[in-house]
């Protein structure tokens, strides 16, 4: 089981695919999946009992894949306390976390490139310093900002033992 986090245009979609891709048997599960689901009542901004509910989703979405034998791949914007919550959330062990860290300017700059714009009422800066400052330091975080997806995801493998939390 993996779980990928980071800001936004932090590259955790990316990442996911390819790390999905590279296992034998995997599945790839979005946590903003959950979010676009509601088709009305949706709040016009982050609303701390959805986000709650999108991750007991995720949660629940890959541990199922878990038993039925695939490897989940979980990627989604969990930053702060709510990382640690998510982490005891996932029943399946081991459980592999990968913080994506590349610089504000990085996150900034993929920001500008992207055709969708995720930051809306934040700014990369902000949620640089929530993952920074206010993250736990679960599992293995890297500083992506120089390397390629693929780097990434070489990097990430080659690390598991660091990625691995045991709570």
């Amino acid at each position: 089981m993996f779980l990928i986090t980071g800001a936004m245009a932090a590259g955790k979609s990316t990442v996911a695919s390819l790390l999905a891709a590279r296992l034998p048997k995997a599945a790839h599960v979005r946590g903003d999946a959950f979010r676009r689901m509601i088709v009305s009542g949706r709040p016009a901004s982050a609303d701390p009992a959805l986000l709650s509910l999108r991750y007991r989703l995720a949660a629940m979405t890959a541990d199922e894949y878990a038993r039925a034998g695939y490897t989940p791949v979980v990627q989604d914007v969990i930053l702060g306390p709510d990382l640690a919550d998510v982490v005891a959330m996932i029943t399946t062990r081991p459980l592999h976390v990968v913080v994506l860290a590349p610089s504000v300017s990085v996150l900034a700059a993929r920001e500008a490139l992207r055709a969708k714009q995720g930051y809306g009422e934040w700014t990369p800066a902000e949620l640089d310093r929530s993952l920074r400052e206010d993250t736990p330091r679960l599992g293995l975080w890297l500083d992506t900002s120089d390397q390629t997806p693929d780097e990434t995801v070489d990097t990430l493998l080659a690390n598991l033992p660091a990625a691995r939390v045991t709570c």
